[in-house]
């Protein structure tokens, strides 16, 4: 399976299943699991904390992984609500097999359900690797009225550059691995052993920041969808021939209306070059630049990535409150 499409692991959680019956008012959302249906089927959904701020709204990577790693971020839950959702397709969601739905722009219109089922008129907006994606396009298509803030962690903006970084890291490989790669995808032979464990060398510089986690309990149950992953991206991190192959946003940051952070990892296949040059197009962004971390940067590292997020999180929600009070 491809490592976007598999689970970040994480401890468990006592679970309390809610039928969504009217929207959640974001002042009142309460904590507990539900689902939503959307077009193409029912998502589930996870609401933690009951802090007094804004909600945060967790949109997970893949496309075709799950929410559950981003358990790691429930500690937040003390200042504000957060909600995480499996994209249908994935986790504990409804799985069809309509190869039609999996689309950035069904994916978007999946999104707005979810937030107005939720009732959330105000909220920041977080989404890593692919989930940032869709963040991006979210907002470009639907616009920044209530988000208080957007994060985009390890960010896929561009199918291109993506490429361009991933060969550019990929040639800095040892040549024995580079060689293995090359040969096995010149014969077609991708699922092969020898081609698999060149590339978890790669994964493991550039998307694990060390060897493959252990499966976390709360991941167990709700496995990815390697389907998606294919059809939207490919059949290995290095080939997009997917319905992502043309999607570049890069060109229309600047449009962006709301505070923005970046977020990326030292060692991070979203490389800090490129993301320093997506923050320079969004007029007062922010970039964080994680030490000693790849794409997971979050499940190697919570406690750095929460501080960076609060901080970022309390500061907008000041100025959002800022703007309100002067009108």
């Amino acid at each position: 399976m491809p490592p976007w499409n598999r689970p970040v692991r994480t401890a468990a959680t006592a679970w309390l299943l809610l039928t969504v019956c009217t929207p959640l008012a974001a002042a009142g959302i309460e904590p507990g699991d539900g689902f939503i249906e959307v077009p193409g089927g029912p998502v589930w959904f996870r609401a933690v904390g009951e802090g007094p701020g804004v909600p945060l709204l967790l949109l997970h990577g893949g496309p075709g992984s799950t929410s559950c790693g981003f358990s790691v971020l429930d500690p937040l839950g003390e200042q504000r609500p957060l909600i995480r959702y499996d994209q249908l397709g994935t986790g504990r969601s409804g799985r069809p097999d309509d190869l039609s739905l999996w689309t950035v722009e069904r994916f978007v219109e999946e999104l707005h359900t979810v937030r107005q089922r939720l009732g959330l008129e105000r909220l920041h907006l977080l989404g890593h690797s692919w989930g940032a994606t869709l963040a991006a396009a979210y907002v470009l298509e639907k616009g920044t009225e209530g988000i208080v803030s957007l994060t985009l962690s390890s960010p896929l903006l561009s199918t291109p550059q993506w490429i361009a970084d991933a060969n550019l890291l990929r040639a800095q490989l040892p040549t024995d691995v580079q060689a293995t790669l090359n040969e096995h995808e010149q014969a077609g032979t991708l699922d092969s052993e020898a081609y698999q464990d060149a590339s978890e060398i790669f994964y493991e510089r550039h998307l694990y920041g060390g060897p493959e986690p252990p499966e976390i309990e709360e991941c167990v149950g709700a496995p990815g969808n390697e389907v998606i992953y294919e059809y939207m991206w490919g059949p290995t991190e290095f080939h997009a021939t997917g319905t992502l192959l043309d999607f570049d946003v890069s060109g229309r940051l600047h449009e962006i209306d709301a505070p923005v952070l970046f977020i990326t990892g030292e060692f991070d296949e979203a490389r800090p070059e490129t993301v320093a040059g997506f923050q320079q197009q969004v007029p007062g962004a922010r970039l964080a630049v994680m030490e000693d971390v790849a794409h997971l940067s979050l499940n190697k590292n919570p406690e750095a990535y929460m501080a960076i997020l609060e901080e970022f999180l309390d500061a907008a929600e000041a100025a959002s409150r800022g703007e309100q009070e002067e009108r």
